[in-house]
């Protein structure tokens, strides 16, 4: 079990480098028992299916997507050794170049922190209850209805 962990889900632009940077200096203060920070973010395209997409919603149940995300870190826990974990997603109406999403995973070696920051963004885009309604540039909208590989 990771001996740090936080889920934060919100509805602002955020800088992931600064929330990685400012969460590290807080949680691991003091610590140097940690070789590899692994971190994924994810950012809005302005195309998706071939079309041209001016802006997107993201919405979600908060108690259900909270207890997702969870038990999804609770599985990367139990397979890697894992020091500490940020996870932040975004909610809301998004803009293309906005980020989405920041994983952000300490460990003592790079294979656990690659390996469980992967299946971490893995997993949150198959199992956690978010739902996409996107904005095109022709002026209709339409709801995802799959997500994109890799």
């Amino acid at each position: 079990m990771a001996s740090l962990r936080k889920i934060e889900i919100i509805d602002s632009v955020f800088d992931p480098w600064k929330l990685q940077q400012d969460y590290q200096a807080t949680s691991m203060c003091g610590r140097s028992d940690y070789g590899a920070t692994a971190s994924f973010i994810g950012t809005m395209r302005d195309i998706n299916e071939g079309d041209d997409v001016i802006s997107m919603v993201l919405e979600h149940y908060p108690k259900m997507t909270e207890k997702q995300l969870n038990q999804i870190l609770d599985v990367a826990c139990e397979r890697w050794l894992l020091l500490n974990v940020l996870i932040v997603h975004r909610v809301g109406k998004i803009l293309p170049e906005e980020p989405i999403v920041l994983i952000s995973v300490w460990s003592k070696h790079r294979a656990d922190a690659f390996d469980a920051c992967r299946f971490l963004m893995e997993e949150l885009k198959h199992r956690a209850p978010f739902w996409k309604q996107e904005a095109l540039s022709n002026g209709t909208s339409r709801w995802v209805e799959k997500n994109t590989k890799g």
